[in-house]
């Protein structure tokens, strides 16, 4: 089993994983993270992304992003920064098509929902569900549940948001919660988070949520490059000096997350993936000024895109949909089908309304809501969430 390529000291090497959790015999040469990347490119909850909700709901047009074309983006991102300080991409690509696994419809808004219906038996979070996708809920493989992924593809994804909170997310005790995790997993939300930032920027001008004038005045990050591209290309006009300004955003805090993070690995003379380990903090991050212009960029979306009135309204008929389906679901386990019927027996009817409910695309949440509560169909929300 070779290694995918030259690894620097502090990289996850493929012969350091502690394993998976039911044993399996190793491929002749494909490395142990890049199965589990194949495995969740091909499990049914990564195939269901492309119909759930990044901003704007799926049938809303052909252009804006999916959770499947965010996770994309999010893996692309992930390749550039392993290459550029020697990391396992394999590894660093498995977390970031992983991220959103747990992801309900529509959203965040469906965290934010069933969070408080879930409140007596630990409430709801994505990325604890993703967890619970990886490891039971789906089923490809005959001697096991889940799809058996390695040991570090879990803990990065129990650790997406930092260190997880044991009271919220006790499954996550498996894997050492105090601990950083490997260089790989601690860029994951940093990448996730420079993704959806500018890809929000694209869809809210497409969508003319947001203008073009104000976001410039009031994003350091964005209107920089947007001023430089109309100086050094006057006669293209505003469609190309916003593609240009965008690939400008990505570029400034790629580098930047590259740069600062190479420099504190270099410093500080880690001889190996245990040296990271050790560390009082997690060693991924972006320069104190692009930073502070990067949360003022986050800022701005919530206030202008995010909560822009016409999403607002959506969310609020979208969060009645969610209620009622897992009202529903609960009260008549029957109404879903065997597997999660059987799992209600097992875990309880909430637990597995919200396994189904959770696994589900827009369109057929939507679709089950006219089913079971004579609620409108999909062509009635033309705005959804934020991401």
């Amino acid at each position: 089993m070779g290694e995918p390529a030259a690894l620097a000291p502090w990289a996850q090497p493929d012969a350091r994983t502690r394993g998976r959790r039911h044993d399996e015999p190793e491929h002749a040469y494909r490395p142990v993270y890049a199965r589990d990347r194949d495995r969740i490119v091909h499990c049914r909850a990564f195939r269901r992304l492309e119909y759930k909700t990044q901003v704007f709901v799926n049938h809303e047009g052909d252009h804006y992003r999916t959770r499947l074309t965010h996770s994309l983006e999010v893996a692309q991102i992930a390749r550039t920064v392993a290459r550029a300080l020697s990391l396992n991409s394999d590894l660093a690509e498995s977390l970031a098509l992983s991220h959103d696994l747990g992801h309900t419809p529509f959203g965040h808004l469906g965290e934010d929902v069933l969070d408080p219906l879930l409140a007596s038996i630990g409430g709801f979070s994505h990325n604890r569900q993703t967890l619970r996708i990886v490891e039971r809920l789906e089923q490809r493989y005959p001697g096991f549940p889940g799809l058996n992924l390695t040991w570090e593809v879990r803990e990065g994804i129990a650790k997406h948001s930092g260190t997880p909170d044991l009271a919220r997310f006790p499954e996550a005790a498996e894997y050492e919660p105090a601990v950083p995790p490997p260089v790989e997993a601690q860029m994951i939300d940093l990448v996730d988070e420079i993704a959806y930032n500018h890809h929000d920027i694209d869809d809210g001008l497409e969508s003319r949520l947001l203008e073009v004038e104000d976001l410039a005045e009031a994003v350091p990050l964005f209107g920089r490059a947007y001023r430089e591209a109309a100086r050094r290309w006057p006669a293209q006009g505003e469609r190309m000096w916003v593609k240009i300004a965008l690939r400008g955003v990505i570029d400034a805090l790629v580098s930047d997350l590259v740069a600062t993070t190479r420099a504190d690995l270099t410093a500080r003379d880690l001889r190996s993936v245990d040296d990271v380990r050790a560390q009082p903090r997690w060693l991924a991050a972006l320069s104190p000024p692009i930073a502070a212009e990067n949360r003022a960029l986050k800022r701005y979306l919530h206030e202008k895109l995010y909560r822009h009135p016409r999403i607002l309204e959506t969310k609020r008929h979208l969060a009645e949909v969610l209620k009622d389906l897992f009202a529903a679901y609960a009260a008549q386990p029957a109404e879903m089908p065997d597997r999660y019927a059987a799992l209600a027996e097992s875990e309880g009817a909430a637990r597995a309304a919200c396994d189904y409910l959770a696994g589900m695309t827009d369109r057929f949440a939507l679709q089950e809501h006219r089913r079971l509560c004579g609620g409108p169909g999909p062509d009635a929300f033309p705005f959804a969430t934020r991401p």
